[in-house]
């Protein structure tokens, strides 16, 4: 399932979407071979008659189970979960069947943080930890790849932010005077 686009506002643009890391999938990958190898191996070494065929429809059955879920269902999560990084908020949005999204508008965000396992390192991967003002305070993503090269774009896109909706020296000048005359306060361009 792709991201919606018709959830960005009118000046809003994505800068990066990321799902998780593909080390989430190794697992459901290796349970679907090992599956498919012990279906055929049942097939090869299991007695022709009744009683082979009966055991072959086992294993397959076992096989099928296991596939659908161990490597269907986490296949789903991993390509339902979005990590959407935009000019204006951060989006996180997962499930299969239940949708939940969270938006982290970037005038909120107080601090980020990354951390890395040396494992994670190698396969360039890590953990970024969201902390912002508000009831829930932090988020933690986890296993987000190229996650050093994702905190400096969030830090990016935070500082924009910031330079976006504050006053320069000049204008908080010209704001102040606007105000003492009583004339309304004009909107940055």
């Amino acid at each position: 399932m792709p991201f919606p686009e018709d959830v960005l506002s009118s000046d809003e643009h994505v800068v990066l979407h990321l799902h998780p890391h593909w080390k989430a999938l190794i697992r459901p990958v290796l349970v679907l071979v090992l599956a498919i190898a012990a279906v055929v191996a049942g097939a090869v070494l299991l007695p022709e008659g009744d009683g082979g065929t009966i055991g072959l429809y086992v294993i397959a059955g076992l096989g099928l189970l296991l596939v659908l879920w161990l490597s269907l269902w986490p296949f789903l999560v991993w390509r339902t979960t979005h990590y959407l990084f935009t000019n204006e908020r951060v989006v996180l949005q997962k499930g299969v069947f239940h949708l939940d999204r969270r938006d982290i508008p970037l005038g909120r965000v107080n601090d980020h943080t990354m951390n890395q396992h040396f494992l994670e390192r190698l396969l360039g991967c890590g953990t970024l930890t969201i902390e912002s003002a508000g009831e829930r305070g932090q988020t933690v993503l986890t296993d987000i790849p190229e996650v050093g090269h994702v905190q400096t774009k969030l830090y990016e896109l935070v500082e924009a932010d910031h330079d976006k909706h504050s006053l320069g020296e000049g204008e908080l000048r010209e704001a102040l005077a606007d105000v003492q005359e009583g004339k309304p306060l004009r909107e940055k361009a």
